[in-house]
């Protein structure tokens, strides 16, 4: 099971990166300026879903398991 959020969560990361590094250089050029701001507010709101993961992750362990046999490291 954490294995699964783990992957979910690198995953997450790796896509806000790539529309950060993609929207960084679609502001170099005056007509993809637009395009380039799409991508800035797409990594944005990912950047919402990561404690949204998190919070999952805690609430499906807390139902199946007790709070002691997962670590407490996040992901």
């Amino acid at each position: 099971m954490r294995q699964r959020y783990e992957v979910v969560s690198i995953a997450n990361d790796i896509l806000i990166g790539i529309w950060f590094v993609i929207g960084s250089i679609l502001f170099f050029g005056q007509d993809t300026v637009t395009t380039g701001t799409w991508l800035f507010l797409i990594g944005s709101v990912q950047m919402l879903i990561r404690p949204v993961i998190r919070l999952s992750r805690r609430v499906h362990l807390g139902r199946i398991s007790s709070p002691h046999t997962e670590s407490s490291r996040d992901f």
